[in-house]
């Protein structure tokens, strides 16, 4: 296979050569990069499922105090009481980069400072439990945005691990090992090709060695048929 893929070159080994360290060094930093954005999205797994629970939880509980204002309360007064809201929200999305992977961070601020600055309705004429219900879904909105947060980055992160492993793989299972035989047949085919010159080149000794023994046996035999 090395064989059709490189040309057995010198100037290719050293190229092969200066691939592969790099290729080496590449493995090490991508393995290490998958194993830490493994650790973090573990972490990030846990807190994700905790948080969910509570969120659940305080849903929940907003949907139960729901159910009891509706059941103290008409229909035309509780959508009355609900139908023009007092506080507003404002979302700031912002990203942060963990391990090459931007995940998203969210902020956010109300029109007012007031926590309690939540009831557009007069306490008189409503439930308790109307207040109760609304009062557990600000408390949820803090977890509620938390938990995107979260969900989205384990996404991002997870998708990223992915890629991050594959790469590690291709590194580790093709380029390296086919890198490592191009520089194994190359070197075989370069040895091969030396020592096929020297052996030409003892030849080529042997045969001036014999053709000067036989200029000076000659030159021997004509100075003597000279004398003679």
């Amino acid at each position: 296979m090395a064989s059709k893929q490189f040309n057995p070159t010198r100037m290719e080994l050293t190229r092969l050569k200066k691939k592969l360290v790099t290729a080496i060094k590449g493995h090490r930093l991508l393995k290490d990069k998958r194993d830490e954005l493994m650790r973090q999205f573990l972490d990030l797994v846990r807190e994700n499922m905790e948080l969910r629970k509570k969120v659940e939880a305080e849903i929940k509980d907003a949907n139960r105090n729901f159910v009891l204002a509706k059941a103290s309360m008409s229909e035309e007064e509780l959508q009355t009481a609900m139908m023009s809201p007092k506080q507003e929200v404002y979302l700031d999305l912002k990203a942060k980069n963990v391990m090459s992977v931007d995940i998203p961070v969210y902020d956010y601020k109300t029109r007012t400072a007031d926590a309690n600055d939540i009831f557009n309705y007069g306490f008189a004429f409503t439930s308790s439990d109307l207040d109760g219900a609304v009062q557990s879904l600000s408390d949820a909105l803090p977890d509620m945005l938390r938990l995107a947060q979260i969900e989205k980055s384990c996404q991002l992160m997870a998708s990223e691990i992915e890629k991050t492993r594959r790469r590690v793989n291709a590194l580790e299972h093709v380029i390296i090992p086919e890198t490592q035989e191009g520089i194994r047949y190359i070197t075989m085919k370069l040895d091969e090709n030396e020592r096929s010159t020297q052996v030409r080149l003892m030849k080529v000794k042997d045969m001036m060695l014999e053709e000067a023994h036989d200029y000076s046996g000659r030159d021997e035999r004509m100075h003597e048929l000279d004398e003679e």
